[in-house]
């Protein structure tokens, strides 16, 4: 599964204003809501149980909140650039300041660890994550993260 297939132009956003990881997901959440059929308050339940689980944050400043829902027919993303970087309990303790957000249908089954793993493996890439930073343009956001999974794909 490519990224493009994941996120929309309108998931990708630079900068996120936050002070923690509760308003990183409120945040989300709202503007999940706004591209899905879902509630903003269940998308946030969702991501909030997922991280009572365990910390999404998987080092180097990254962080992909994730939850399936029986609403959904197919996976949405949305990528935040954080204006700052925010505590987020994450297993190197490192704050984070990326943020790819995976909602999943309930019956994605290997789909979405697929899905994850994909986003996963384009996040841990150093060189992408600086260029990442390097934005405020959610168009460039969008264009980077595209336009890298084509050329890895290649």
């Amino acid at each position: 599964m490519e990224i493009a297939e994941l996120l929309s132009p309108r998931g990708a956003v630079a900068p996120l204003r936050a002070a923690n990881k509760r308003q990183v997901l409120q945040e989300l959440a709202r503007r999940a809501a706004a591209l899905t059929e879902l509630s903003e308050r269940h998308i946030y339940e969702v991501l909030a149980e997922r991280e009572r689980l365990g910390s999404t944050g998987i080092g180097h400043g990254v962080a992909v909140p994730h939850g399936r829902f029986s609403e959904l027919s197919r996976p949405c993303g949305l990528f935040a650039r954080l204006e700052r970087a925010i505590p987020f309990e994450a297993i190197d303790d490192q704050p984070v300041d990326l943020v790819f957000v995976l909602l999943a249908p309930a019956e994605a089954g290997s789909g979405h660890l697929t899905a994850l793993a994909r986003i996963s493996r384009l996040l841990r890439d150093r060189a992408m994550c600086e260029k990442l930073r390097g934005t405020d343009n959610p168009d460039a956001l969008y264009a980077l993260l595209t336009v890298a999974t084509e050329s890895h794909a290649a």
